[in-house]
C-alpha cells in the first residue's frame, strides 16, 4: 500500500485535492541526491499546505528566503567554477564538486518549491565571487577557489544552525532545514579534506579553536568557533568530574551557530549585492 492510498483511507476527498500534484513526488525522487530524500518531509509539507489552503507563517517564510539566498550564493559559486575549463582537476571535478554543485542546485530548487510565489528571485542580487575583490582570481586559481569554498561551506552549516530556534516548535520545516544542514556540514568536511590534501594547511574536516583556515579575510566567519563553554560548563575543565579537555578538542566537538544579521554583514555588500 502506498502512501497516497493510506492518505486516502482517512480522507477520501483528498485524492481529488492532491491529484494533480502526484507527478511532483516523482521529479523530487529522480534529482539522484541523498538530499532529495532527506527533504522529501518539505516537499509533502508542500503539497498538504496547498491542498489545505494554509500558509507559512512570516517568521519562517524568512527563515527559508535567508536560506535561499546562501544557496543562490553557494549554486552559482559551484556552477560557475564548473564551467571554467581547467580550474578545477578533472579528479576533483567528478569525485567532489559535480556532487556539490548538484546538491546546492537541488536545495535552490526546494527551497523555490516550497516559497513559491514568495521566493526571493535570484535576480534579486549580483553575486561577486570575488568577494569584492579580495579574492579577484577566485574563477583562474584553483587553491583561491578551495580557499573561498571552505569559507562558504564553513559559514553555510552555522548559518542553518542559527536558525533552527527559529523553526523550533515547527517539525517539518525544522526537519527539512536540518537535513539540508547536514549535507552542508559533509561539503564542508570534503572540502577541508580537498583544500588539505593540495595546500597542506593542517585543517581538519572539521572547525577547530577558531580560523584553522590561515585565511584572515574570513576571520569573521569563524567568529566565536573558539568558545569552550557549553551550557555554562567549561568543557576544557569539566567541573566536577575529574576529567579535562584540549581546546583543540573542546572547539572541535562544538559547531557554533552565526545569526541571520551576522551572516549578511559577512556576505552582503561583498559577495552579495543588490542588483
Amino acid at each position: 500500500m502506498n502512501l497516497f492510498e493510506i492518505i486516502e483511507q482517512i480522507d477520501p476527498e483528498l485524492s481529488d485535492r492532491l491529484n494533480p500534484r502526484r507527478a511532483a513526488i516523482k521529479n523530487i525522487t529522480s534529482f539522484g541526491s541523498k538530499v532529495a530524500v532527506a527533504a522529501l518531509p518539505f516537499a509533502f509539507a508542500t503539497l498538504f499546505k496547498k491542498a489545505y489552503g494554509q500558509t507559512i507563517p512570516t517568521a519562517i517564510k524568512d527563515v527559508l528566503n535567508f536560506a535561499l539566498t546562501l544557496e543562490y550564493l553557494e549554486s552559482e559559486f559551484y556552477n560557475k567554477g564548473l564551467a571554467v575549463g581547467g580550474l578545477i582537476p578533472s579528479s576533483d571535478k567528478s569525485s567532489y564538486f559535480e556532487k556539490v554543485a548538484r546538491d546546492e542546485n537541488n536545495h535552490v530548487t526546494f527551497l523555490q518549491g516550497v516559497l513559491k510565489g514568495d521566493a526571493v528571485p535570484k535576480n534579486t542580487y549580483t553575486y561577486d565571487l570575488t568577494g569584492g575583490g579580495t579574492f579577484g582570481d577566485v574563477l583562474t586559481n584553483y587553491d583561491t577557489f578551495l580557499k573561498v569554498g571552505v569559507a562558504f561551506e564553513d559559514t553555510g552549516v552555522r548559518a542553518y544552525k542559527g536558525q533552527a530556534g527559529v523553526l523550533k516548535g515547527n517539525e517539518t520545516f525544522l526537519g527539512a532545514a536540518l537535513a539540508i544542514h547536514a549535507v552542508e556540514a559533509r561539503h564542508a568536511a570534503a572540502i577541508r579534506y580537498v583544500i588539505n590534501q593540495k595546500l597542506n594547511l593542517g585543517l581538519k574536516p572539521w572547525i577547530t579553536g577558531g580560523n584553522d583556515t590561515g585565511i584572515a579575510a574570513v576571520n569573521g566567519n569563524y567568529a566565536g568557533e573558539e568558545n569552550v563553554t557549553q551550557l555554562t560548563i567549561n568543557i576544557t575543565t569539566l567541573p566536577n568530574t575529574g576529567a579535562s579537555s584540549s581546546v583543540a578538542s573542546a572547539t572541535a566537538a562544538f559547531d557554533e551557530p552565526l545569526t541571520k544579521e551576522a551572516v549578511l554583514a559577512l556576505l552582503v555588500g561583498s559577495f552579495i549585492k543588490p542588483a
